[in-house]
């Protein structure tokens, strides 16, 4: 069985931007995996942190359940996804135990450090997904296999200087975005969250928003997410798109 793993930066990130995308792969026979990189602990004005990340790791749980991924705990605190050593290793080692095919992540350019740093780690990571003499913590076995990274939309579309992006490839979710709707109302202490600093009355609306807007780009599709697949140099041997194989007439590359 061929095995897929999203990896967010934040409880809610791969419900926004990936969990469409993973679950059309779970229908097409896959195996998937769901992993937020921080605990959620500063997405709140009246929860103290500890307690936060407790309501955000129950969250998440639920949001997993409901579209089936196998789940992950989270490795470090909100704003504290930076690029060192350890969460290469500790990475590395979640990579390695669960061998993925496809690795869905944020982009090498988005709003915030967070969304940057986990993408980078990402990538680090699964680069030695086949070099034995790098080190995971814990210590995994490494495997020789294609590895391919695709990275999401930023937040909105736009990149850090306001600019507009276009996808190059769209996967069609329209016959999972009611699913993806349930597992995105798990994260309902986000609510009051995103009111207060984004001015978003609904994220539910956001969410809604969002897959629709990538769905009028591709100029085929209801609701979509938007990917960039990532240079196959040391991943894998050859040039491949497994999401293109597994997804057939759900996939679609941009045609500028």
């Amino acid at each position: 069985m061929q095995t897929a793993i999203a990896i967010g930066a934040h409880p809610d990130d791969i419900e926004f931007y990936m969990a469409g995308t993973l679950m059309l792969l779970q229908r097409a026979g896959w195996e998937i995996h769901y992993l937020n990189v921080a605990n959620g602990c500063c997405g709140s004005q009246k929860h103290k942190a500890r307690e936060l990340a407790r309501i955000r790791l129950a969250e998440a749980q639920r949001a997993a359940r409901v579209f089936g991924a196998v789940f992950h705990p989270s490795l470090c605190n909100d704003m504290e996804i930076v690029y060192d050593l350890k969460l290469v290793r500790r990475l590395a080692a979640i990579i390695r135990e669960v061998q993925p095919a496809v690795v869905l992540t944020h982009p090498p350019v988005d709003y915030m450090e967070d969304h940057t740093n986990t993408c980078r780690l990402v990538v680090t990571a699964a680069f030695t997904h086949a070099m034995p003499n790098f080190r995971s913590l814990p210590p995994r076995p490494t495997a020789d296999y294609d590895l391919t990274i695709y990275h999401c939309i930023p937040h909105s579309m736009l990149d850090p200087l306001r600019q507009p992006v276009q996808p190059e490839l769209f996967v069609n979710t329209t016959a999972v975005h009611e699913i993806k709707r349930r597992a995105l109302l798990e994260h309902r202490s986000q609510q009051d969250w995103l009111v207060a600093t984004q001015g978003l009355n609904s994220f539910i609306a956001k969410a809604d928003a969002d897959a629709r807007l990538v769905g009028r780009c591709s100029k085929k599709f209801k609701f979509a997410e938007g990917w960039w697949r990532h240079l196959h140099y040391g991943f894998s041997a050859h040039d491949v798109d497994p999401l293109s194989e597994a997804l057939g007439k759900d996939y679609l590359r941009n045609r500028k």
